[in-house]
């Protein structure tokens, strides 16, 4: 009886070690069923018992309680690239102008709206440089040609 009760506390400790290690709601599953399991096993159940114990208390908890508290508690990334945009150049495809509200850049094949961060005036063709985003503008300062 001891060495089934310790064998299943020690499971249950690593399947704990292992959902903190990952935080995937999946291991945290087994955990109880190993625990459900122990309790088994301190009651005196046969070991084949425990074994059934823990695969169906695992199973029934992983497939009925994990979609109800993932949906509480796992928040899905926002799933962009725009801010890689910082940093990089641009060339300038019609003229900044902030009075306006006017201005488009060109990067990595596509035309994005943008403005000056510095309210300067920038020319078509003129290369910039990217600052910020701010919603689907691109915020641009002007790039000094004589490095």
């Amino acid at each position: 009886m001891h060495f089934w009760l310790v064998l299943w506390l020690i499971v249950a400790a690593a399947m704990i070690i292992a959902e903190m290690a990952s935080l995937g709601l999946t291991t945290i599953w087994f955990a109880g069923g190993a625990l459900v399991s122990a309790l088994a096993a301190y009651l005196g159940a046969h070991w084949s018992i425990q074994v059934v114990c823990f695969a169906v208390v695992s199973v029934v908890m992983l497939v009925f309680t994990r979609p109800i508290v993932a949906k509480h508690m796992i928040k899905a990334p926002e799933k962009t690239n725009v801010e890689g945009l910082i940093g990089q150049r641009a060339v300038v495809k019609e003229t900044i102008d902030n009075l306006r509200s006017a201005g488009v850049v060109t990067i990595n094949g596509l035309e994005w709206s943008a403005r000056s961060t510095d309210d300067e005036e920038i020319e078509t063709g003129a290369a910039v440089e990217i600052v910020e985003v701010k919603g689907v503008k691109l915020m641009v300062k002007k790039v000094n040609k004589e490095v």
